[in-house]
């Protein structure tokens, strides 16, 4: 199923120079700097909210680890 979600992502040159002939003819020079822009900005805010909720995973799964290890220290007294 992800793959065949992924599909649309299969862009060749051909059709990328098509998207970019439109998003130029669209939003014209002056546009597409601050669009690339805010989409620079995106990715980035993306990126450091995903870098955020993994760091998230690994103290959380840290810490069960520790308190996993602790449980059978105790368990063998």
């Amino acid at each position: 199923m992800t793959h065949t979600f992924f599909l649309f992502l299969d862009v060749g040159g051909g059709e990328l120079l098509l998207i970019l002939l439109a998003v130029f003819i669209l939003f014209g020079p002056k546009k597409i700097p601050e669009i690339a822009r805010a989409i620079g900005k995106g990715m980035f805010e993306l990126n450091k909210a995903t870098r955020s909720i993994k760091e998230e995973f690994e103290k959380g799964k840290e810490s069960i680890e520790t308190d996993a290890e602790n449980e059978k220290k105790d368990d063998n007294r």
